[in-house]
């Protein structure tokens, strides 16, 4: 399915009487990680995912924006229904961006592996100079290398391996280098976290070979006054695509979960 602007795509039944869940998902820009979750969170919530376009070069501030336009447009159709806003990855750092903007429009925040350490990363300065210019075939074999430090391929199914690769794959150099960019110009607003008071649910990952996520969360968490943390301890990056997680089983173990009136 080609998506030519950013929108908000329902994933499993809509069902405008449960709390809806925003998804943001990671560089990919696409719903691959949600659809292995949604068994058990459609159960609680009603479920949309922010599909970014693959060519796509959005600012920060015009992504936000968009966001916050989709998301008040689900709310006036259900004005009394909780939102939780939930980001993997670059998307975890989209999510923060979004609070500072609009802190009072969710009722709870998830990050999972939030890439806000990207640009501490002694290598990162090179990434979106590099990316933007390699051929073809050569950036689609980085994309294959880069799956290794993305991953912990024991964990993930042959089925999840190739459909991130692929994701990966069909996002556009120009597009990866721009959303690179974005990270490595991304930085915490510490004023707005520490005056956020949604509960907040921070997941990191403890075999995360790309980024130091449990340190990077400790670090959020510690600036927002009702946070809570989890640690996956044998999980990487991508952690939502493992065999083994169970993002409800998360929320039911940090208590973290809606009320669901019957």
């Amino acid at each position: 399915m080609l998506i030519e602007h950013i929108c908000l795509l329902a994933v499993s039944e809509v069902r405008q009487e449960l709390p809806l869940l925003v998804f943001l998902p990671g560089m990919d820009g696409s719903d691959l990680s949600l659809r292995q979750q949604a068994a058990g969170l459609k159960t609680v919530f009603d479920i949309r995912c922010l599909i970014i376009p693959e060519n796509d070069q959005t600012a920060w501030v015009d992504l936000v924006a968009q966001l916050t336009e989709l998301v008040t447009i689900e709310k006036k159709s259900r004005p009394d229904r909780p939102i939780y806003l939930c980001g993997e990855s670059f998307g975890a750092c989209l999510a923060l961006k979004t609070i500072s903007h609009r802190p009072n429009l969710f009722s709870g925040l998830i990050l999972i592996n939030p890439a806000s350490a990207f640009n501490r990363q002694i290598w990162s300065p090179l990434g979106a100079f590099l990316v933007q210019w390699l051929p073809g075939n050569t950036y689609r074999l980085g994309a294959l290398g880069l799956l290794l430090f993305l991953i912990v391929p024991e964990r993930v199914s042959q089925e999840n391996r190739q459909a991130l690769l692929h994701a990966m794959q069909r996002i556009t150099p120009e597009s990866a280098a721009w959303r690179l960019s974005l990270l490595q110009d991304f930085q915490l607003n510490k004023v707005v976290l520490k005056q956020f008071k949604t509960p907040t649910l921070l997941v990191a990952s403890g075999a995360d070979r790309l980024l130091p996520s449990v340190a990077e969360v400790q670090k959020i968490a510690a600036l927002l006054p009702h946070a809570q943390t989890l640690t996956l301890n044998h999980s990487g990056h991508a952690c939502l695509l493992e065999t083994e997680v169970d993002l409800y089983q998360l929320l039911q173990q940090a208590q973290f979960m809606p009320r669901v009136k019957v």
